[in-house]
């Protein structure tokens, strides 16, 4: 089954809190972790993986907390994911720099591949703020494999 962690589903609630905030605002992980009724150990890991990914900003001191790095339009669900968890990848030949042994032989790896590209696709397309104010619905724009083996194109 395809399934996010757990936290990188905690990061996603965390990031949609801080862009609640006005841009040069701090806010303390105390209160993210008040605010989200996550533990603050798992808040401050979190927010310390984010910082380190470039997503948000930490200011230390009695007036410090954490901000997003650039505005929730600019931040993918694809970067969310690849800080949490790493790129997106639904088989280890999927991956950017893999070396599978069977790869001379296999006759499934490119179609893994490409569904990799349309997941990570789909991702890129979803920014915070979608997750934040999420619309009705999320166009699809992506090319799928129809039951009789014909590409077909879905636009919403």
């Amino acid at each position: 089954m395809l399934r996010i962690s757990k936290l990188t589903d905690y990061g996603t609630v965390i990031l949609v809190h801080l862009a609640n905030y006005e841009r040069d605002q701090l806010c303390p992980a105390t209160d993210v972790a008040a605010a989200t009724h996550l533990a603050l150990p798992t808040v401050q890991k979190v927010l310390k993986t984010l910082a380190h990914s470039e997503l948000v900003v930490s200011a230390r001191g009695t007036d410090g907390g954490y901000r997003l790095a650039r505005p929730p339009e600019q931040i993918t669900a694809a970067e969310i994911l690849d800080a949490l968890e790493g790129p997106v990848a639904i088989t280890e030949c999927s991956e950017e720099d893999s070396h599978c042994e069977l790869e001379g032989d296999c006759l499934v790896g490119s179609a893994w591949k490409k569904i990799s590209r349309a997941i990570r696709g789909a991702m890129d397309d979803i920014r915070l703020s979608d997750l934040r104010n999420p619309p009705n619905e999320f166009p699809l724009r992506y090319t799928i494999l129809s039951k009789s083996g014909h590409n077909s194109r879905l636009t919403k």
